[in-house]
């Protein structure tokens, strides 16, 4: 009997080692799927360094020169929407204050131009975990994923931000006071309605893997769906900061869309789950 106990402690010691050796393995892939991600954003990061002449003027300065392509759309509406001037100065108060500047952006733009290629390093570590059916199910996530933020890059760049500079620096609460912006005021305002914009795109994917989880389903999003409305309302006019109408509907309807597709995709998970189980049953 002491003699069985034995072996049995030896071949659960044994199975607890494969298992601490498989999470090992995992760990160790994971690492270097990291590291190379990391080597793919500081790539990135330094060629942004070395043109950041043209990324400063060109792209990142872009909202704040009337001659931006949106402002000159806007013109093409009418004389009340053309945007000719900007009500301020972009200044810099500390002493590494352009430096920094510099290299806090190109980290940023190549963790941004990094994203395909950090998300498809995440599918190549999930994948082997996946089924047959469900590696199939997901094979379009990298491209879908990407494709979202890139047009919610694109939208917050080219739409809201434009919007929210001329906005609030054509506000004014007495002519005295004169406009003298930071430029790490102005660099993070862009930044960050960029990349909210880029994240908030991606709703159809979250919606696809809460479906995928079961925990949100069509049904359930069309039921809510008034309720739901007024949320994005809110969204729309937090990300707009201009009072008007048509500025808060501008950003406003790109959530309604993403939200409509939301409930396609939940809708189609959903009929998905239905017909396994219903071939289960039946099996």
């Amino acid at each position: 009997m002491s003699d069985n106990k034995i072996v049995k402690a030896i071949q659960d010691k044994g199975k607890n080692m494969e298992s601490e050796m498989s999470f090992f393995e995992h760990l160790e892939a994971l690492r270097w799927h990291l590291i190379r991600a990391g080597a793919a954003v500081l790539v990135f990061a330094i060629i942004a360094f070395c043109n950041f002449h043209f990324i400063f003027y060109d792209i990142i300065q872009g909202p704040f020169k009337p001659s931006f392509w949106t402002y000159r759309m806007m013109c093409k509406l009418g004389s009340g929407f053309c945007v000719t001037t900007m009500n301020a100065n972009l200044i810099n108060t500390e002493v590494a204050g352009q430096f920094m500047l510099q290299i806090n952006q190109s980290i940023l733009i190549g963790m941004i131009v990094s994203i395909p290629y950090i998300l498809w390093e995440l599918w190549r570590f999930i994948k082997p975990a996946l089924l047959t059916r469900e590696r199939k199910a997901a094979s379009g996530f990298v491209f879908y994923a990407t494709l979202l933020f890139v047009l919610g890059i694109l939208f917050g760049y080219y739409i809201i931000a434009p919007e929210s500079i001329s906005f609030l620096l054509t506000y004014t609460v007495s002519p005295d006071i004169k406009n003298q912006i930071m430029i790490s005021s102005y660099v993070s305002m862009v930044a960050t309605i960029t990349l909210i914009l880029g994240l908030v795109f991606e709703l159809p994917m979250i919606i696809y893997i809460l479906a995928s989880l079961g925990i949100l389903s069509g049904t359930f999003m069309r039921r809510t769906r008034r309720y739901s409305v007024v949320i994005l309302l809110i969204i729309g006019a937090i990300i707009s900061p201009s009072p008007d109408f048509l500025t808060t509907m501008i950003s406003t309807v790109p959530l309604f869309i993403l939200y409509e597709v939301g409930i396609v995709v939940a809708s189609v998970v959903e009929k998905r789950r239905e017909k396994k189980h219903e071939d289960l049953m039946n099996s």
